[in-house]
């Protein structure tokens, strides 16, 4: 699953996967990023983790200072090079979203959306410390998930995806209660509020959730001055 990213969803192929989102979808994915922006200031540097083929870096760069956007995929980094060459407050980096290479109080917001908690396949407690350790003090990490209610519209986008070819059939047996599967191996979990509040108390943080346009849902860490 680690390699699904970096291959067969990377580049143009993730692009297309935006393409084909549905109106619904769309307002999803703006509700989120706006979410997102509201949490910035002008003075800001911001990394944000899996920005893969660089979908969301020209409107965090419109609002912050600097922008890095971390991806494990070199392709999809390559394509967000070429479509950003114009923006000089972009920088982009190939990482593992839970061993960034990036000193500690370093950002003051990190953006982990798009369901990254769950879409990275890697611990979530390590990704969100390695979120924490990078932030400032008094900064915050933000990790987005799928809210419940927005099951049906996102089950239907995962469809369309499959029937491109660019996700694997899915296994309606084993797809449900907020976890779609494919007959290709791939997994798409969620986070639900008490997942957050497990999570970030089992590594002495604390919590504070969002839901956002009925879609998302929002878990903001401020790290302790």
């Amino acid at each position: 699953m680690s390699g699904y990213y970096d291959d067969k969803l990377a580049a143009a192929r993730l692009r297309r996967v935006y393409e084909l989102a549905s109106p619904r979808v769309r307002q999803y994915l703006d509700a989120e990023l706006e979410y997102v922006l509201s949490r910035l200031g002008p003075g800001d540097v911001v990394l944000e983790l899996g920005c893969g083929y660089g979908r969301a870096l020209p409107a965090l760069a419109c609002k912050a200072r600097l922008v890095v956007g971390v991806d494990t995929s070199f392709a999809s980094l390559a394509l967000a090079r070429d479509e950003l060459v114009a923006c000089d407050k972009v920088r982009l980096v190939q990482a593992d979203a839970v061993n960034l290479g990036i000193r500690g109080d370093a950002v003051d917001v990190v953006a982990c959306i798009q369901n990254g908690i769950s879409a990275f396949h890697v611990d979530p407690a390590e990704l969100m410390a390695e979120s924490v350790r990078v932030t400032r003090p008094g900064g915050v990490a933000l990790f987005s998930s799928y809210a419940e209610a927005f099951w049906e519209e996102r089950l239907a986008w995962f469809e369309a995806q499959a029937a491109e070819g660019l996700l694997g059939e899915i296994d309606y047996e084993r797809t449900g209660d907020g976890t779609i599967v494919c007959k290709d191996g791939f997994t798409a979990t969620t986070f639900a509020p008490e997942d957050f509040k497990t999570l970030a108390s089992s590594l002495g943080l604390k919590a504070a959730l969002a839901e956002v346009d009925g879609s998302s849902l929002f878990c903001e860490i401020v790290k302790r001055r």
